[in-house]
């Protein structure tokens, strides 16, 4: 048990000694934060129209089956 402790405590300061060493971010150019806007929005575009596609599929398969799963049994109330 005294092992376990020991080793865990190791890993958390070592842990916190390679934190404490990381050098902080460059600060972003504008041309940076441009193609950074750029990307983003284009990566929205794309999942706007993947979920529109999705959407189109789930109302599709719903108009195809709804006769089948959704009609009423036949001679029960």
């Amino acid at each position: 048990m005294k092992r376990i402790l020991l080793v865990l405590a190791a890993g958390l300061m070592a842990g916190a000694i390679a934190h404490a060493k990381l050098p902080p971010a460059p600060p972003m150019s504008e041309a940076d934060k441009h193609a950074k806007a750029e990307k983003d929005a284009a990566a929205k575009a794309k999942d706007a129209k993947d979920l529109e596609k999705a959407q189109d599929r789930a109302v599709a398969n719903y108009k195809r089956n709804k006769g089948a799963s959704m009609a009423p049994a036949k001679g029960k109330k």
